[in-house]
């Protein structure tokens, strides 16, 4: 697994423009880093309960995607099963860590083995979850 030092926020206001760029798709494509997809989700999850993120956040991301110029096909741009390997481990952090503010709670993930970008390999074959179908579609891991 790689071991990349993560890119921490000074503030839940930094935070907020991040999720508030990538919804009115207005967050440049350079700040659309790792960190930012992390952050975004657990803004998301934490203060947007009204966003339906199962059915909506697919969309959302395919559409900033769009917005700065990127493309989502078979082989680049939006990835089902990324996303939502990722959502149900933001979920999961969001509950454990209730009652802490944004900011910790967003370096707290962005600093656990959950933020690494390499943690879905975890549970999934590079073969696996790189494919075209994990791209475009949920499919379960293969290793654990």
């Amino acid at each position: 697994m790689t071991d990349h030092s993560p890119r921490l926020f000074e503030s839940a206001a930094a935070i907020r423009r991040v999720g508030e760029g990538l919804l009115a798709c207005d967050l440049p494509r350079l700040e659309w880093t790792h960190e930012a997809h992390l952050a975004a989700t657990l803004w998301l999850v934490v203060e947007r309960p009204d966003i339906d993120l199962d059915a909506e956040l697919p969309a959302i991301i395919r559409r900033y995607n769009e917005s700065v110029g990127g493309r989502n096909t078979d082989s680049e741009g939006y990835h089902h099963t990324i996303t939502l390997t990722y959502l149900a481990a933001i979920r999961d952090h969001a509950a454990e860590t209730a009652g802490t503010g944004l900011s910790v709670r967003v370096n707290a993930l962005l600093m656990s083995e959950r933020g690494k970008r390499d943690w879905p390999l975890r549970f999934y074959s590079p073969e696996r979850l790189f494919s075209v179908d994990a791209r475009l579609g949920f499919v379960p891991p293969d290793l654990s």
